[in-house]
């Protein structure tokens, strides 16, 4: 029976971590790996033939030995990107090697037969366009913000004015800069009166402010549901600006049809996780209090209040056996 969890993240994850030392309390065995070490400490070799239409061989790391029949479930969290094993190459060899590393050893990671994926980076990467997440909420019959994307300036104003206060956030977050570091653009109001042709430059998401009571952050775990309500002590439009250590949270109901709903959501980009953030009107009893913001399918929730429980349910979700070899 393979039982065995694949953990795919950078060394330092402390989300990771947490679920990790949880699985070996319950002895489940695991096997912890990032794919951007490639080289002498990773080492692999798989096999396929007609005959046996399923992956084998050996994946090793500097610790561990693990073969894809042995692995029951995968928990894709944060690896590092694969370019930065290659970052001391020229830049055409570079992108070569990271490319062949990412199809090859990420390809048959991806492609384990009868593996429980938490999430598949497939379905994470679907997950995380922005437009198709508020289509995907709008269809589910849940509150959204107006919401507008555009690079015209005269678009950007008529929306202002049918719809202000507006608020402009980011697609992405910021990459790395020369220094190595990422970043974050919060979301910030803007005044329409700044619009102008500088707009053409790039794609740019405007949404309707939301006279907000509070912020709900909603992690789903399988069929388990989490649910704080966020309050930063500034009163700061976007509580993931300041310190999170000064935010106050007390955990909130959802209703049935909106938990229902985020099921749905889930189902439906194939995730079995996910971190929802909702815009709270009123005081949250009723569905159309809630407003649903994004979905984030590979979120971090290791610093709420409920962390152990989410921790606990990951590790319920992980601990998966399925019989024989593929």
């Amino acid at each position: 029976m393979a039982s065995t969890v694949l953990v795919v993240t950078a060394l330092e994850d402390v989300t990771a971590d947490r679920v990790v030392a949880a699985l070996n309390e319950r002895e489940v065995p695991v096997v912890r790996v990032d794919p951007a070490d490639v080289g002498p400490v990773l080492m692999f070799g798989f096999r396929l033939d007609a005959g046996r239409p399923a992956w084998r061989g050996r994946l090793r790391t500097a610790s561990r030995v693990v073969e894809p029949g042995e692995v029951a479930a995968v928990y894709y969290r944060r690896p590092t990107p694969y370019g930065t094993r290659f970052a001391h190459l020229p830049r055409q060899q570079r992108d070569f090697a990271a490319a062949e590393a990412r199809h090859g050893l990420g390809g048959v990671l991806n492609a384990l037969s009868g593996v429980r994926y938490v999430n598949h980076p497939a379905a994470v990467a679907r997950a995380e366009s922005k437009p198709a997440q508020l289509r995907r909420l709008a269809r589910l019959g849940l509150r959204i913000p107006p919401t507008l994307i555009t690079n015209d300036r005269r678009a950007a104003r008529e929306f202002a004015a049918e719809h202000g206060p507006v608020v402009c956030k980011t697609f992405r977050g910021l990459p790395a800069g020369d220094d190595g570091r990422a970043g974050a653009i919060w979301t910030q109001r803007v005044d329409p009166g700044t619009f102008d042709d500088t707009l053409t430059v790039t794609a740019h998401l405007f949404q309707a402010e939301i006279p907000k009571t509070g912020d709900v952050r909603v992690t789903v775990v399988g069929r388990r549901v989490f649910a704080q309500q966020i309050a930063a002590p500034d009163g700061a439009l976007d509580w993931r600006r300041g310190d999170w250590d000064a935010l106050l949270h007390a955990p909130i109901t959802v209703p049935p049809s909106v938990e229902a709903a985020l099921h749905t959501y889930l189902a439906s980009f194939g995730l079995v996780f996910g971190c929802f953030d909702f815009a709270l009107t009123g005081d949250g009893d009723e569905p159309e209090h809630w407003t649903a913001i994004e979905c984030n399918p590979n979120g971090q929730w290791g610093w709420l209040p409920d962390a152990d429980d989410i921790t606990e349910a990951f590790a319920d979700l992980l601990t998966v056996e399925r019989k024989g070899r593929p």
